[in-house]
């Protein structure tokens, strides 16, 4: 067996000799160099064991060799990126690629953190609430007017609260008597079916279905006893303290329309002029 007294490859006495030790055997320098030396990826020529080998994802330099491709100022122990397979410095790299932030407009540089949202970038300190200047990160937000907003404070803000519950609106919603409502907030006063997807009335700032109006405040007709409704802007005809509706407005004797004609009254009834003087 070979002992460090001779170079393992050439067979030459180490004795008053550097040499490097590679898996437990040792080689004169020569050998070693030939043999094992990294080519360096800037100038080609290999990198002796005398020198520093600096690697980088499976590629080498020599340390003077290890320099930003666009200045040329040496990447020994400071920062750097990579891109397509050339090193750079970090200043040079944000003036290539780096995208600038949509707040300040500043370089964001490689290795910080960044923000995006809706196709732009953001440092993430200047990525915050534009009431309440919170750093927004990874939180829910809404954007109005190209700013950007927490829930609460676009709530606090700008967001409808509702007529009846006082809580926030944050989708649909049915606007009545010019406030907002939640559709399952908007519902009739008395029997509380909800209201936003039919007819009803108003009385009071308050809406009802057309069942309970009509049972508990809409007039009745002196004719037909039914209640008398506005709905679709219906017509009704009142006198003397009595309401009928226009269909329902006839001599009581002959049908006829009294609607626009002159008639007679008799006690509750009321009569076409021919029929009241026939009498």
């Amino acid at each position: 067996m070979t002992s460090h007294t001779d170079c393992h490859f050439c067979l030459q006495s180490l004795r008053g000799r550097k040499y490097a030790l590679r898996e437990e055997n040792a080689y004169c320098v020569p050998c070693y160099d030939s043999l094992y030396a990294n080519p360096c990826e800037e100038c080609k020529q290999p990198i002796e064991c005398s020198s520093k080998d600096l690697a980088y994802k499976g590629r080498h330099w020599h340390e003077g060799c290890f320099r930003c491709a666009k200045c040329s100022r040496s990447l020994v122990e400071k920062p750097f990126a990579a891109k397509d397979e050339v090193l750079l410095c970090t200043e040079c790299y944000s003036d290539e690629y780096s995208s600038k932030c949509f707040h300040c407009q500043k370089t964001i540089m490689p290795g910080s953190r960044k923000m995006e949202f809706k196709g732009s970038s953001w440092h993430e300190s200047c990525f915050v609430c534009q009431y309440c200047q919170q750093p927004l990160g990874t939180k829910p937000l809404i954007t109005k007017d190209n700013e950007n907003y927490c829930v609460p404070c676009f709530e606090k803000q700008f967001a409808h609260h509702c007529y009846a519950c006082k809580k926030v609106i944050t989708s649909g919603g049915v606007t009545y008597d010019d406030q907002p409502w939640h559709k399952e907030c908007f519902v009739c006063a008395v029997c509380k079916t909800q209201l936003s997807r039919q007819r009803f009335i108003s009385k009071d700032e308050c809406p009802y279905c057309v069942d309970c109006f009509s049972k508990f405040y809409a007039e009745k007709c002196a004719a037909c006893k039914k209640p008398i409704t506005a709905l679709g802007g219906a017509k009704y005809i009142s006198f003397e303290e009595r309401q009928w509706h226009r269909e329902c407005f006839n001599c009581m004797r002959c049908s006829a329309s009294l609607e626009g004609q002159e008639f007679l009254t008799r006690q509750d009834d009321i009569l076409c002029h021919k029929c009241g003087s026939a009498s």
